[in-house]
């Protein structure tokens, strides 16, 4: 006779580049984990959820959970793209599993990031989160997505490196080592144009590790778009109240490289983060699955 404790619980935190899943039991823990592709729900919704479960199913194999009913299973989903209580739903109704949950990966990144203590985040990848966490609430800023937001992020920073290429070309801008190495790696002028009509933030956002780079052997261009996004992130987190001396954490790829652009007063107490999104998701379904248990 299975007990609470041999409940399964499958997490995952899906990305504009790509997804990763694990699974375990309430028992055991984390048991085994797994990548896929994409899990952005807004840029393709079908593709996204075919990788999600597709990565959750390889966690599982790997696991040794494989024969498990799906219909027993408690999930967490944390994925880019969902911003309302709708698109989430939406996610959720298309999971096979017994109990769903999906939020956005603000909510993964933070708790994985600081646990259950408070803090702020700032956690860059192909897109953007700046939150704060205050007895387990969070309240976030920005992160809108790449078409209008995700200031900072690696997306971003692909995007403005192509548009500061092009702005080179027509000469309204002086050339720099970064904006020929970003010519030459793209083929060309016009292949850059080409390549913008319909690159996906995943395919901006490689991109910024050149910028990340160059920075740091002095490039002007590459410096002034980091101190464009380390603005942007001064003023999201001055927004939601951020005190000198406050715990920050920077994340993902591209977050923990705004470290030698902040003011002093931002670094001053920086912390390593605790976790990664995906130990946030599954904290979050370990939750819900005690709470179906109790």
């Amino acid at each position: 006779m299975k007990t609470n404790a041999d409940m399964i619980i499958v997490a995952a935190d899906g990305g504009g580049t790509g997804c990763r899943a694990c699974a375990g039991t309430l028992a055991r823990g984390m048991l085994a984990q797994s990548t896929g592709g994409p899990g952005n729900v807004h840029s393709d919704f079908d593709g996204a959820i075919a990788n999600l479960t597709g990565a959750v199913a390889e966690a599982l194999q790997a696991a040794g959970l494989s024969d498990v009913p799906l219909d027993t299973i408690t999930a967490h989903m944390g994925v880019a793209g969902a911003h309302s209580t709708v698109e989430m739903d939406k996610v959720a109704q298309v999971l096979p599993y017994g109990r769903s949950r999906v939020t956005g990966d603000r909510a993964t990144s933070v708790r994985g990031v600081l646990g259950e203590a408070d803090g702020f985040v700032v956690a860059l990848g192909t897109g953007t989160i700046v939150a704060r966490q205050r007895d387990l609430e969070m309240t976030t800023v920005g992160g809108w997505g790449f078409d209008l937001s995700d200031h900072a992020s690696g997306s971003w920073l692909g995007r403005r490196l192509l548009e500061e290429v092009l702005l080179a070309e027509d000469g309204l801008r002086d050339q720099t080592p970064l904006t020929r190495h970003a010519l030459e790696k793209k083929g060309g002028l016009v292949p850059i144009v080409l390549f913008s009509a319909d690159a996906s933030p995943g395919d901006y956002a490689p991109l910024a590790r050149d910028v990340v780079e160059h920075a740091a052997q002095g490039d002007a261009l590459g410096l002034s778009l980091m101190q464009e996004g380390a603005a942007y992130l001064v003023n999201a987190l001055e927004t939601l109240a951020f005190s000198p001396g406050d715990t920050l954490c920077l994340a993902g790829g591209v977050g923990p490289h705004y470290a030698t652009y902040l003011p002093e007063e931002f670094t001053r107490n920086l912390q390593s983060p605790k976790g990664t999104a995906l130990d946030g998701a599954f904290a979050l379904a370990t939750q819900a699955a005690r709470a179906a248990g109790a």
